[in-house]
């Protein structure tokens, strides 16, 4: 079994406040869970407004397929227009 593990460092320019910032992480992450089968939480950054790092797990017997998986995660968050991709990193376990 491997476990695969994004962290994603996230800029969010539009954000003015926690609120603001909230919608737009809750938004995404749902959008990921929806789309992918990973798991998703926001790990760091929780009272900075314009900033967030969030956590995606998945799970796959295949190194090499989990791999995949995590970097269209990666590809799909970069794409959003709501936020800027600032740094992510991928470990495995």
């Amino acid at each position: 079994m491997i476990v695969g593990l994004l962290l994603v460092d996230i800029y969010i320019p539009e954000s003015n406040s926690l609120k603001e910032k909230r919608s737009v992480i809750k938004r995404l992450k749902d959008r990921i869970r929806n789309k992918f089968n990973v798991s998703v939480s926001e790990i760091d950054d929780l009272d900075v407004w314009r900033r967030a790092k969030i956590g995606i797990v998945h799970i796959s017997s295949s190194g090499k397929f989990s791999t995949q998986e995590l970097q269209k995660v990666a590809n799909f968050i970069e794409r959003d227009f709501q936020v800027q991709v600032l740094d992510y990193e991928m470990r495995f376990l």
